[in-house]
């Protein structure tokens, strides 16, 4: 499936343009999944002035979408329409200690990558970020926490880019943050940030973090395809132990599967599309909520057009159908 080239209907987007503009790349090659249709066009700006810039005089019309790492994305097989803004290592990838405890980081940079500087700096209290896969503007968008610490312990403030290229900074309480949810405007692209944490030696820093690293190995099917948690966990239990209690560990939809080691990661098999992926977790969701009356809220999160198999309600529609 492509899109029709919005730099042939907009040729004034390439103007001025220092970053990359690719026209229907396919979105596969750059989740953790391997899954997903195209984007309509794939910005990759050089730095925060030329995608403001570019926002700038971008046709409101035309939707914007922010995408990190993609280890917490599936993407749908009919792909995104619009404009796909991918921050790069090399234009959002700076890291710098700035005193007061504090660090500032771009949102390209990779969680265990903070973790790592923020060691290096005898600044304790980011040893979770280890076992978070993605980036830091995802971590920041959803409020990422692992091993009882969250992204709001730890961010001060942050720097964005609006719909219509303005530049803005967030304080930690402008963000509303929650359990794996912040309420900051869909239109913000988050730029970078500065974080703080406590004075602690490094040699106990690193051992939080080799220990992470062992429970993570030992817990997590990290060598695999995977999308990490796939739901968020209910209130007073655990995710994995609703799946595992509705008999869906090790339950496979096309060539995808919920793990036998942690039943809380979907992994792609081989070839798994898209709508395997998600019709594999409705399923989940939709025999859960038949076991325990537990309605799990996805953690992945799923966008995207739906391709030529169609769309797939939630719960499967009918609470009965998945039994």
């Amino acid at each position: 499936m492509s899109f029709p080239d919005l730099l042939q209907e907009h040729p004034d987007l390439a103007e001025g343009v220092r970053g990359r503009l690719t026209a229907n790349q396919p979105l596969s090659a750059v989740t953790w999944f391997r899954t997903g249709g195209p984007a309509q066009l794939m910005f990759q700006p050089a730095d925060e002035d030329d995608l403001a810039a570019f926002l700038k005089k971008l046709p409101t019309e035309i939707p914007v979408l922010a995408v990190g790492l993609g280890s917490n994305l599936l993407i749908r097989d009919g792909g995104l329409e619009g404009v796909v803004v991918r921050l790069s290592a090399k234009g959002f990838g700076g890291i710098e200690p700035i005193g007061g405890n504090r660090i500032r980081a771009s949102s390209a940079v990779p969680d265990k990558r903070l973790a790592e500087a923020a060691a290096t700096a005898g600044l304790g209290g980011f040893a979770f970020y280890t076992g978070i896969p993605g980036g830091l503007g995802g971590a920041l968008r959803m409020n990422a926490g692992a091993h009882g610490t969250e992204t709001r312990e730890r961010m001060v403030e942050l720097t964005a880019i609006d719909r219509d290229g303005v530049r803005h900074v967030l304080q930690n309480d402008d963000m509303g943050y929650a359990y794996r949810h912040s309420a900051a405007s869909k239109d913000l692209i988050f730029t970078s940030a500065v974080f703080e944490g406590v004075p602690q030696d490094e040699s106990s820093i690193r051992q939080e973090m080799a220990d992470v690293v062992a429970h993570r190995e030992k817990a997590q099917p990290i060598r695999e395809k995977t999308g990490g948690s796939t739901f968020k966990n209910p209130p007073g239990t655990s995710a994995w132990k609703e799946v595992d209690a509705a008999g869906c560990r090790g339950l496979t939809v096309g060539g995808a599967q919920m793990s036998e080691m942690h039943c809380n990661f979907m992994i792609n098999t081989g070839e798994a599309t898209g709508h395997d992926l998600e019709l594999l977790g409705e399923t989940v969701r939709a025999r859960v909520l038949k076991h325990s009356g537990i309605r799990l809220e996805w953690e992945i999160k799923r966008l995207g057009q739906f391709g030529p198999e169609g769309s797939i309600a939630p719960f499967l529609g009918e609470e009965g159908e998945a039994a």
